[in-house]
């Protein structure tokens, strides 16, 4: 069909389906990262029917690792390991090939996995964490990649060490507890068996381990600590620190992402020889999504609760970033939404979004993004 006055090139350039590209994270506590791309992506559909749409799963070291970065047919176990208060937990470790395994601290001292009356940092541990480590290992793994987000723990990564063989004692000799609360009377630690396999540990924030942006502070109270918790929790944190840097190690106690998981990271760092990494460039790059952005005409991304703490390690905020730099109109979905000059969001007003109403926002998403 021709318009006469218009350029056949300009007509052609109206048929032209847009390519939108559908990366959101997890929304934490209802879907993982690949249910709310199905249901994003099939919200676009229905605004436009012509459209192509890829979904790219993302996620930043939290919550929807192994959704994000395995394929559907994937080998995924299930291991019994100790959890954050020393009961027996199902976690889950994956393999993305028969050398490298992947699994999320969380799903074995995650706080999702308590009530909120059994949140106390001053005794959860990582142990269970150290476990799945030693069992990846056990099963051949030369790689392990350990996903730091969600943790109900500030114990340093102690309680991983613990899990690799690792022993703390006070100075009469005796077994600390585990736990955060217990490092301030840590006098000394013993070797733990030899691990063969390279650690990545992803985080999701740049906490260090110390300092009044440190893990105690910033994270304690989310994980259940009163005030003059917090302060035991940074005097053990900082007792582990000084016998890091005797032992070599003078930078981890304020290195970025060495906070993350209530100092996981730099728990990992020491007694798991781990490399520490931003999640967000991990899984993206990892997932091909520079690739795919260059291709689209719009990026929609998404998660529970997007404002100004989701530029600083969250992989929505670097989905959004990347779009910005590489000139793609970009609009993100989420529970919960501040507003924020250049960003086209929508949110739910703090509604819990299942897969029907976000199928509905991502119509409503797709036809303001592109001027319909």
């Amino acid at each position: 069909m021709r318009y006469s006055g218009a350029p056949a090139s300009l007509i052609a350039t109206w048929f032209v389906p847009p390519l939108v590209l559908v990366a959101p994270a997890a929304f934490k506590g209802t879907l993982g990262p690949r249910a709310v791309a199905e249901a994003i992506a099939a919200g676009v559909r229905r605004a436009l029917p012509e459209a192509k749409v890829l979904e790219c799963p993302v996620a930043d070291g939290g919550n929807g690792l192994l959704d994000a970065v395995l394929s559907p047919g994937s080998l995924r176990e299930r291991l019994e390991v100790t959890g954050p208060i020393g009961d027996r937990v199902s976690a889950e470790l994956g393999w993305i090939d028969d050398e490298t395994a992947i699994f999320e601290s969380s799903s074995a001292c995650g706080l999702a996995l308590l009530e909120p009356e059994e949140r106390d940092p001053l005794r959860t541990t990582t142990r269970g964490v150290g476990e799945l480590i030693w069992e990846a290992a056990d099963r051949g793994a030369k790689t392990i990649v350990v996903g730091l987000g969600g943790s109900a723990t500030v114990d340093g990564g102690t309680g991983a060490a613990r899990g690799l063989g690792w022993t703390f004692q006070d100075a009469a000799g005796q077994a600390l507890p585990d736990g955060g609360g217990s490092l301030a009377n840590l006098d000394s630690f013993g070797p733990g068996w030899a691990l063969h396999a390279r650690v990545v540990g992803l985080a999701d924030v740049t906490t260090p381990l110390l300092g009044d942006d440190g893990a105690a502070p910033i994270f304690g109270p989310q994980k259940g600590a009163r005030p003059e918790e917090i302060v035991r929790l940074e005097q053990g944190l900082a007792r582990l620190a000084v016998l890091w840097s005797k032992a070599g190690r003078a930078e981890l106690g304020t290195m970025p992402m060495g906070g993350a998981a209530g100092g996981l990271g730099a728990g990992l760092a020491f007694f798991a020889r781990a490399g520490l990494t931003a999640g967000a460039n991990w899984v993206l790059a990892r997932v091909g999504f520079d690739a795919a952005l260059a291709k689209a005409d719009l990026v929609i991304t998404g998660e529970g609760v997007f404002d100004r703490t989701s530029f600083v390690g969250k992989v929505p905020g670097e989905v959004v970033r990347r779009a910005q730099v590489a000139r793609k109109k970009v609009a993100v979905i989420a529970g919960r939404v501040e507003e924020m000059i250049g960003v086209h969001a929508v949110g739910a007003e703090g509604r819990i979004l299942d897969a029907p109403a976000l199928t509905g926002l991502a119509a409503q998403v797709a036809r303001e993004a592109l001027g319909l």
